[in-house]
């Protein structure tokens, strides 16, 4: 169940939101502060001792941030359902590989109206079905489909019921109720489970990786005592939460030093993730080339080769993974040799402009050709075992004008900042709610949940 906490913030928890934002613009600042105050209406909980070590979890309502959430059309004065005693209904959950056909089947349900639903108006959706999705069917005492209820998700079903010698299709759209989520916690193990102890989605955990990831390599640079804090929209129906969406502002500390995103909304409808200072948190380069990962050798110019067992320089970086998992494009460029050799196994080489080039090892697949033309994060092979390999991993270099780099220390280019014509509109923005993950920040303590704590988020 949502909820809305209230703190009040003592002189010493201020001082602290203002050195973290001292460097905000002053008039912007003073503005987005009185908003945020003023919304707030905070009155700090004092918190035991006890009580500091589990996750603050809250739900905070949206006043002012910049939620873009479409106008559904809510259709009031629905008909009910049919309530014809004589009908008889299934309830039934969509499998993988099913389709109406299947559905019918299994429910011992006529097959020859399959056409007539199709045809009807919207009824082509129901050609395309998706596990997890349901099915409420009537069927009437002649063995004939008298109402079809399709429930895409739980803010959106369509009606089938059989009228006038025809199906007369019905769209129902119900609209969520947005909420901003809080999280923060402390980097205890990995960042998974640390993420999953203060319950936050897998999708959100992947969105922030994806956010920090071209600053932070969450294989090397993670370490026990780093901190994270996160607020996110959430939806709710009825009370009942139904998931989490975007992530609004986010602060992520690596080894005493703080990254901090925040999602802006261009005047082009357009979404990206940039700096307090407006610099885009998207960069030239990915730091890793995997999403999902765990090391088992570093870059180390003096390191044992694990078959050859002789000192041989370790060029690269490797990231160990079950076989098949996807490796990706860590920059646009071009392929330079895609191919197989005895010692590489299956490789991709990768150019990026005249001083960058990148190279995959040891690939199960190669999913580009030599010549071929490659996007950041774009497929371009699978992990496997190939060459001289001891099991599954992916050996990713990175050089820089023909020399190895350390690719988890390499410095990479700069970021691109907005757009001068966006920055006035940025800041008047984003401000607020930059300051208001400050109060929140200082306002709660950092979790270092038990697991028996945690609950799944999903």
């Amino acid at each position: 169940m949502a909820f809305t906490s209230k703190f009040k913030l003592s002189t010493e928890t201020l001082q602290h939101v203002l050195l973290v934002i001292r460097d905000f613009p002053q008039p912007h600042l003073v503005a987005a502060s009185i908003v945020v105050m003023c919304t707030l209406s905070l009155t700090f909980l004092s918190v035991g001792k006890n009580d500091e070590k589990r996750q603050i979890v809250e739900s905070i309502e949206l006043q002012f941030a910049p939620l873009v959430v479409p106008e559904i059309q809510v259709i009031k004065n629905q008909r009910p359902l049919s309530t014809n005693s004589s009908v008889r209904w299934h309830s039934i959950n969509v499998r993988v590989g099913d389709n109406l056909s299947t559905l019918f089947d299994r429910e011992g349900i006529p097959t020859n109206e399959i056409y007539n639903l199709t045809a009807s108006p919207g009824g082509n959706i129901l050609g395309n079905l998706y596990p997890g999705e349901k099915f409420r069917i009537g069927v009437n005492s002649k063995n004939q489909i008298v109402e079809l209820e399709y429930i895409k998700s739980p803010l959106m079903r369509y009606i089938y019921a059989y009228k006038d010698g025809s199906y007369q299709t019905e769209k129902r759209e119900r609209k969520a109720e947005v909420l901003l989520g809080f999280r923060k916690g402390i980097i205890i193990d990995s960042l998974y489970n640390s993420a999953k102890k203060v319950q936050l989605p897998d999708n959100i955990i992947m969105e922030m990786a994806n956010i920090f990831g071209w600053d932070i390599d969450f294989v090397f640079d993670i370490r026990e005592g780093d901190k994270f804090s996160l607020l996110f929209e959430e939806r709710y129906l009825d009370g009942e939460k139904l998931d989490a969406g975007d992530i609004i502002a986010a602060s992520f500390t690596n080894r005493g030093k703080t990254y901090r995103a925040i999602r802006y909304q261009h005047s082009d409808g357009s979404t990206l993730y940039y700096s307090p200072e407006g610099l885009s948190m998207r960069k030239t380069f990915l730091r890793t080339p995997l999403d999902i990962f765990r090391i088992t050798s570093g870059f180390n110019l003096k390191r044992k080769h694990p078959i050859h067992k002789k000192i041989k320089a370790h060029r690269g970086v490797d990231y160990a993974a079950p076989r098949g998992t996807p490796v990706y494009a860590v920059g646009k460029g071009k392929v330079s040799v895609s191919g197989f050799s005895k010692a590489n196994g299956n490789y991709v080489f990768l150019q990026h402009g005249q001083t960058y080039m990148t190279k995959y090892l040891h690939l199960h697949e190669r999913k580009v050709k030599t010549g071929q033309t490659v996007s950041q994060r774009m497929l371009i092979g699978t992990v496997g075992s190939t060459g001289y390999s001891t099991g599954p991993h992916l050996h990713y270099e990175f050089l820089v004008n023909g020399v190895h780099k350390n690719p988890r220390t390499v410095e990479l280019p700069k970021a691109d900042p907005i757009n001068a014509e966006e920055r006035e509109r940025f800041e008047l923005t984003t401000q607020p709610l930059l300051v208001r993950l400050a109060i929140y920040e200082q306002a709660s303590q950092y979790s270092v949940a038990d697991p028996l704590d945690a609950t799944d988020a999903n």
